[in-house]
């Protein structure tokens, strides 16, 4: 037991009494680490005196056109034109009239009932009353001799439509004949009267109907037939 102990303190002297070990590497450290650690200062700026702004005139908040100019906005003309209808007053529209006394207000309550009172209406309605005028039918008046043939009359007693043939026609009623002679006449009625004059729809001289049906250069009885309440 007495032997461990008096190894081990030997063991203690020896290390007590050894010399340190020198480390190299703490001077470079410190070499190193010096310029790190210094802290960097830069001398403030040198105050610098602000020139003194000129007065300036009071705003009236509109930008004269000179000024405009001056910054290549506008031009002189332009900007001139501008100020002179700034400075010009604007038209004033005349009002409308109140009363319009072309028109009739009769529509309007307001004014009837302001102007008329019953008395003044009963007595314009009877005086109305007085100044009608009632017309009564009268016999047609007789239609003269003289007048030529009656085309209404034979569309209305005709026995057949137009195209439909009823009356026989020679073959030499050709559609030369029946164009060039239609050309003379201002209307078909005008050709259906002259036609029926002629002697026609029995007769066709001049070849206007030369398909029998009656009708001369196209003439159509069908609207005196609608009118007349016919099918």
């Amino acid at each position: 037991m007495i032997r461990p102990v008096v190894v081990l303190s030997l063991m203690t002297l020896a290390a007590c009494g050894a010399p340190a070990v020198p480390d190299s590497g703490a001077a470079a450290r410190a070499q190193v680490a010096a310029p790190a650690a210094a802290v960097t200062t830069f001398a403030p700026p040198a105050p610098v005196a602000a020139a003194p702004l000129a007065s300036m005139p009071a705003s009236s908040g509109v930008v004269n056109a000179s000024e405009l100019a001056a910054l290549g906005i506008g031009g002189g003309p332009v900007g001139l034109a501008q100020d002179i209808a700034q400075q010009q007053p604007l038209p004033v529209a005349p009002a409308a009239p109140s009363n319009n006394t072309g028109l009739s207000d009769e529509q309007s309550f307001e004014a009837v009932s302001n102007r008329e009172t019953i008395e003044s209406d009963a007595r314009r309605r009877a005086q109305q009353a007085a100044a009608l005028q009632v017309v009564m039918p009268s016999a047609l008046p007789q239609r003269p001799a003289d007048t030529g043939p009656n085309i209404v009359q034979y569309a209305l007693d005709a026995p057949n439509r137009k195209g439909q043939e009823w009356y026989s026609r020679s073959i030499f009623s050709g559609q030369g004949k029946f164009r060039r002679n239609c050309a003379t006449y201002t209307s078909p009625d005008a050709a259906q009267r002259d036609f029926l004059a002629r002697g026609g729809p029995d007769r066709d001289p001049r070849g206007l109907d030369p398909d029998g049906d009656g009708f001369a250069c196209g003439w159509d009885p069908a609207p005196f037939l609608l009118a007349a309440g016919g099918n």
